[in-house]
């Protein structure tokens, strides 16, 4: 369990950040895209005898770069090239898997989450990925800034906002990876925009979100690992469906104030 709470905590920070610039310049179906693609690293770690989130930090960065270079330079449009690079991904981590001899160990935590089950080194690795997330954003949070509210004017300024999302989308690629044990592949995305989309009802200055979004990140990612420790539920599930309340009481209050 203090692993678990651990994670919550290094898991919130991630969401809360990145998010808040997912759910700005919505970008939330090319982080679903970076997600899947993800369990392609996975099953290469597994191939490889690594440990599978250090094989998928590599692979979700590249497809990452690929998704972003081809929704903007390709001439097929944006949500076709995503889900081809998802599907990709997804088939290529199956393959390695398959390949893979003997009996693979924890894959359905990679792919559900399973947070009451991950190990100190894969918290020491999402305290790294955080640290190296928040350098990023501090380093770069102007250009961020510009590119989520006004790509274009940002780009009539001289800025090359091109190099400026692929880097963005990197960002979105480790937090993908810090929150893979929790809530697993598959419900990532919902961690990744959730407590961003409820911060955002309340505030729209960035810092104000970020820090929003991370709270709310830590409280209802808490709530959701209690709850499933208590009622001996699965643990990513949970936490997705204590997102999903909290959003949809965040959302009536709101209606109730208007």
């Amino acid at each position: 369990m203090q692993n678990a709470f651990l994670a919550a905590v290094l898991v919130s920070v991630a969401c809360g950040v990145v998010g808040t610039y997912v759910v700005i310049k919505r970008i939330v179906f090319i982080s679903g895209g970076i997600s899947h693609a993800a369990f392609g690293g996975i099953g290469m770690g597994y191939f490889l005898g690594v440990n599978p989130i250090m094989a998928a930090i590599p692979f979700s960065i590249v497809s990452a770069l690929i998704m972003g270079i081809t929704s903007k330079k390709a001439k097929i449009s944006e949500d076709t090239a995503i889900g081809i690079l998802w599907s990709l991904g997804m088939a290529i981590g199956i393959i390695f898997i398959n390949l893979t001899p003997g009996y693979v160990p924890d894959l359905m935590s990679y792919l559900f989450g399973s947070i009451l089950t991950v190990p100190f080194n894969d918290i020491l690795i999402m305290l790294v990925l955080d640290i190296a997330i928040i350098i990023m954003v501090l380093l770069f949070n102007r250009e961020f800034m510009g590119i989520s509210f006004d790509e274009e004017f940002s780009q009539i300024m001289g800025m090359h906002t091109t190099t400026i999302y692929l880097i963005l989308l990197s960002l979105v690629a480790l937090s993908v990876v810090v929150m893979i044990k929790v809530v697993g592949v598959i419900l990532v995305i919902a961690l990744l925009t959730i407590p961003a989309a409820i911060a955002k009802q309340y505030t729209y200055r960035l810092g104000r979100m970020m820090t929003l979004a991370v709270v709310l990140g830590m409280i209802l990612t808490t709530c959701g690992l209690y709850l499933s420790y208590l009622f001996n539920l699965a643990s990513g599930a949970t936490i997705v469906i204590v997102l999903g309340l909290g959003f949809l009481f965040s959302t009536l209050i709101q209606k109730i104030i208007e």
